[in-house]
């Protein structure tokens, strides 16, 4: 086994893989699980989902998109106060998702300190040194 940890083509795949591990940590992807409502309750839904899309909408960078894309702000509110209540109960419980996903530089920089602790280890099990100056 101490042979093949010091040939070269054995660096070059833990280095590889290492740095594809890294490339593969950054992605965006999240699992989430929940219950589903198997059908809608009253009206008091949809005044509740109608408030959640609308301070969604009153977000700054959501407003900003808006109208990059050249749709104001009203326009909008008045697509979303036309939808059918399943169709706001999807956009609501998208909002929500939405909303959780906005902290991902935390999770660039745990991917990042994983890849260096990852090299690292593997840099030790080849018994090579690291010499930071």
């Amino acid at each position: 086994m101490t042979t093949v940890r010091k040939a070269g083509w054995f660096v070059v795949l833990a280095v590889a893989m290492a740095a594809w591990m890294g490339v593969l940590g950054t992605l965006q992807g999240a699992a989430e699980a929940g219950v589903i409502a198997s059908r809608l309750p009253d009206g008091t839904a949809r005044a509740e989902d109608l408030a959640k899309v609308q301070s969604f909408l009153e977000n700054k960078i959501v407003v900003q998109k808006l109208v990059d894309y050249g749709v104001s702000p009203e326009e909008a509110m008045a697509k979303v106060r036309a939808m059918s209540e399943q169709d706001l109960h999807r956009l609501a419980s998208l909002t929500d998702r939405a909303a959780a996903g906005t902290d991902s530089a935390l999770g660039v920089l745990i991917g990042l300190a994983i890849l260096i602790i990852l090299v690292i280890v593997i840099f030790k099990l080849m018994d090579k040194e690291i010499i930071i100056r």
